[in-house]
This record gives structure tokens, sequence and C-alpha cells, in this order.
């Protein structure tokens, strides 16, 4: 038997690979299955299952395109009704694999449909368990991203995961292994660790979620607590996975065109596309496209596309670094947006050349920002989360967090210059990047962000453990 966790750190998602005797079992496939299909070939095996543990939110995938590449049956849980062929397993329904077996325990609560695979081993004893977002490590999923399609409160639904919790998983033994679908970073969750596989047992000990003596009343309050709203995108991966989207290959196809400067520039004018930069900040502050948006490939990049253009069908064309065009779509692809037009053949090396206009942003480090204030009183503004806010902060800083940064544009004053700084620099570009593509320019970015703020002395409020925050 081989288990293999395959972490794809920018959604902080995990797919498992499973081989049993030459046979395979894939849970929770990315869109592009390239690398499941080869492992399988290095195996000598073939692909027999595909497990979804629920219709994900934060990502789009790769069940459809797997299916039809391997002839593999796909399994969801009870009540799920997608709208292809699929095996719709009964709880405790077992699926042969190899000299193993799986198990459908049907785990209602982050949505109706969940579902948790339990791995018993060749000998017949339980070895794992494939959470989904039932249980993460350190917390388990949020019960609000399926209110809508399920017709019932987030309250309802988290009384729904309790008796999932404490009916199926807590009686498990304690040296069964966990592997959830996420990690520490997703919005799938609240507080999780940011390790990706625990024993039961750890997790009954330190999870605050599988208190022995937790009351259901506790369970809801506790869970429902600090929920932010979801990204706008996640209801539109959740139709996407269910209904099937277009293969990845037709989509990689469509968006690696090469375009001129004027061919560029003529095709986002007449289309409406957003121009999305995802060179490194540092690129980006010395010269981008006018109104262009930046979301560096090399940060937290499909999540925050997600969050922040939300919109699956909005046209887009890239300004990428050199070779990273092929990366840029895919990685765009795995959050559901397809419509990638092309990309800036040359990259913004080429548009100068053409003697095209282009735009700067002003960018200051943190020791230069201190001189600054100290002989002005200009506003500050920090992008960073909520948690990190109230952590710790430069005092009279406005908060108006980058997840949400299009409902606090009125707050940025037009007629002065203000600060705008995140922890380290990335987001704060990106939060810069939106106001200037909405006429606010009278801006200044914090290069290095709040951990260069405080090493070099700003006054801050007094820190608070991020642990104590409810």
């Amino acid at each position: 038997m081989k288990i293999e966790q395959i972490y794809t750190g920018c959604l902080a998602q995990g797919a498992y690979y499973i081989e049993s005797n030459g046979e395979v079992a894939i849970i929770d496939p990315l869109r592009e299955i390239k690398s499941y299909i080869e492992k399988a070939d290095e195996d000598n095996a073939k692909i027999k299952y595909i497990f979804e543990t629920h219709f994900h939110a934060d990502f789009v995938s790769g069940h459809v395109t797997l299916a039809k590449e391997t002839g593999a049956d796909i399994i969801f849980g009870p009540s799920a009704n997608p709208s292809f062929e699929v095996t719709i397993a009964k709880d405790g329904q077992e699926f042969r694999l190899g000299e193993i077996t799986i198990i459908a325990l049907h785990t209602p609560g982050h949505t109706m449909e969940s579902t948790t695979y339990l791995l018993k081993d060749a000998t017949g004893k339980d070895h794992a368990i494939f959470s989904g977002d039932t249980l993460f490590l350190g917390d388990v999923g949020r019960p609000d991203l399926a209110q809508k399609a399920a017709h019932m409160t987030q309250e309802e639904l988290a009384a729904t995961l309790y008796d999932s919790l404490r009916t199926k998983i807590m009686p498990l033994a304690d040296d069964v292994i966990v592997y959830p679908a996420h990690g520490a970073g997703s919005a799938c969750g609240k507080n999780m660790m940011k390790e990706t596989v625990d024993t039961l047992g750890n997790q009954k000990k330190m999870n605050y979620a599988l208190r022995a003596d937790m009351t259901k009343e506790e369970f809801v309050k506790e869970v429902t607590d600090g929920l932010l709203p979801p990204p706008l995108y996640f209801p539109l991966n959740v139709k996407m996975n269910k209904e099937g989207y277009t293969d990845i290959d037709e989509v990689i196809q469509k968006g690696t065109r090469p375009f001129s400067p004027n061919d560029f520039e003529a095709l986002a004018n007449e289309t409406g596309a957003v121009v999305l930069d995802v060179r490194h900040q540092t690129e980006y502050v010395k010269g981008h496209i006018p109104r262009s948006i930046f979301i560096g490939i090399d940060g937290g990049f499909a999540p925050w596309v997600g969050a922040l253009i939300a919109d699956v069908q909005q046209p887009i064309l890239l300004v990428t670094p050199e070779g990273r065009v092929e990366e840029t779509i895919t990685r765009l692809s795995r959050v559901g947006f397809d419509n990638t037009l092309g990309y800036l053949e040359g990259g913004f090396e080429a548009w100068k050349k053409a003697s095209k206009d282009y735009d700067t942003l002003t960018s200051i480090s943190a020791l230069e920002f201190k001189n600054a204030i100290e002989e002005e009183n200009t506003p500050v503004f920090d992008v960073r989360k909520e948690s990190e806010f109230t952590a710790e902060h430069i005092d009279d800083a406005h908060h108006t967090p980058l997840d949400f940064i299009n409902d606090y544009l009125a707050e940025f004053p037009t007629d002065k210059t203000f600060y705008v700084h995140c922890a380290g620099g990335y987001r704060s570009v990106i939060a810069a990047s939106i106001l200037k593509s909405r006429g606010i320019h009278n801006l200044i970015d914090i290069a290095g962000g709040f951990k260069d703020i405080k090493e070099v002395g700003i006054k801050t409020t007094d820190y608070v453990c991020p642990s104590t925050i409810k």
C-alpha cells in the first residue's frame, strides 16, 4: 500500500494518491491531472476510483477530466447531485482497492454531501481517514458555505457537523491518521495548523472542536464565531465542480496566444479585459501598464485572484515573467478563471520599447517612512487581515483589509497623500494597484511592510497573542 499526499501550497490543498496491488484511487485531485496518470504509469497501476469529499468551493477539481482520460469511476457521498455520471456512495459503502478497502462515511455539516473516506489496510485495521473539509488539523470546516444550496442556516449546518464528528470520526481509534483537504492559509477554515498530517488522537487532545465535554450549543457558537464572508468566487467554483468545465488543455491553448504591445492594448480596450501583472512586486513598482492589477505569481496568487477579481468569466490579459505564461494560466484555471485571452509578448520590456505610456508606484523603506511621519501627520492604511491588525498595528492606523478592499474605497483620501502597508510588501502592492486602477494615485507603499516597520522602531500598539483573539 502506498499513500502519497500531493500538497499545493498556493491553495493550501492536499490531494491524495493511494495505490494497492496495481489499483489506484485519487482523492480530491487538482485540475491538472497529468501527474496522477504519470504516477500510476510508474507504478504499473490503473486508476480505478476518483473520490471527492464534497463540491469544493476554493478550487476546481480534476475529477471530470481524470475520469474521461482514465475511465475511473467518480465517487461522491450521499445527497450529491452533479450533472455528470458518478457513483453516489451510500453511507458505509465499501470500495475495494487492491488489498485495501475504502469506506464512505457520510459526514455532513461543512456541506450536506461532505463525506470522509476511511481506509482499512490489508488486515482490515482502520489506518487513515481522508477528511476533506469536515476535519482539519486544529479546526473544522466552516459551516456557512452551503447555506443557500442546503436551505439551512449556518447554525443548523454547524449542529449537523457536530453530530458527524461525534458519531463518525471521534469513535475511531487514536492511531488513525488524519489526511485533511486543506492546511493553514485556506479560507475554508479559521485557524488551521501548518502541519498537513496528524493522528486522530492528537487532534482529540488539541483541536478545540473535538473536546470530549463540548456541548452542541458550545460547538455551534465556537465554530460560527468570527466567520468572515467567504470569497466571492467560491460559489462559482462549486458550480463548475458540480456541472463540469472545459478541459485544462483547451484553456491553456487559448490563453497562450502572444500579442504585440499594439494588439495587446487594442484587445484590452475592445474586451474590457483585466490586465493582470504577475511579476514580482519590485518590478511592478518600477513600471507597469496603467490601470493593470498586480497579483504576483510568487505569492498567494490563485486565492487572491479569486478574492479580488471574483468573476471567473472576466476576460484576462497577462503580463508575466519570461517563461511563466503556461504556469500562470494553469494556476488561474485551478480557481476557475478560464477566460485568459493571451499575454504580452516580450513582457513589460516590449511595452516600454514600443514607447507606450506606463505608470510607476512610489515605494519607500520603513526607515524613510519613520523619518517622514516624525515630521508630518499623514494617514496610514493597513491592509493585513483582521487577526494581524488586532494583534499589533501602528498607532492610529486605518484598517482596510485587502480581502475586502473594494468595500473601503470611500475611506481613502483623494486630496492628500497617504501610506499603505501589509506584513511584508506583497499585499500592499496588490492594494495599491487596485486603488490606482480606481483613479486613486496619491499613495505611497511601504516596502517590507509591518516586519520592517517594527524593526526600525515605529510606535505600535501592545502585542496581543492571536490565539487569544476571539
